[in-house]
């Protein structure tokens, strides 16, 4: 969601974010090490907007703290290409599962990244 108005209009959508933590633990993770990230929730999807839970989700995964991302749409995770494409080098870079409606993928497998739009992984980015 990308206002406020939006959060409280549309409470069936802040819902099945946080389902998502119930599918994680369905699929083997312990309740007590999944982490929902929600400190973006309400902010705007514009350019210049400080994303302090996208920057969190990144740092974690570069850290290689992360075993999976989930999402409801995890091409949509980010509000650029350009965010998508890094968030999904560092997941390919860490072994970072990417996990939503449609499916898992491993961002390392060149299919998987496909499925998700994004060309095989190069050496361009850096998780430091």
């Amino acid at each position: 969601q990308s206002s406020m108005a939006q959060v409280r209009g549309h409470t069936e959508s802040a819902a099945r974010q946080y389902a998502l933590e119930d599918e994680a633990v369905r699929l083997g993770w312990a309740r007590g090490d999944v982490l929902v990230i929600d400190t973006d929730l309400g902010l705007s999807g514009r350019w210049g907007v400080a994303r302090a839970g996208f920057t969190e989700l990144v740092t974690r995964v570069c850290s290689g703290e992360v075993g999976a991302i989930f999402g409801i749409e995890i091409s949509r995770l980010a509000r650029s290409n350009a965010e998508v494409a890094r968030l999904m080098e560092f997941a390919s870079i860490t072994q970072t599962l990417l996990i939503d409606a449609d499916g898992v993928y491993d961002p390392r497998d060149v299919n998987d990244r496909m499925l998700l739009g994004r060309s095989p992984p190069s050496a361009r980015w850096n998780c430091t």
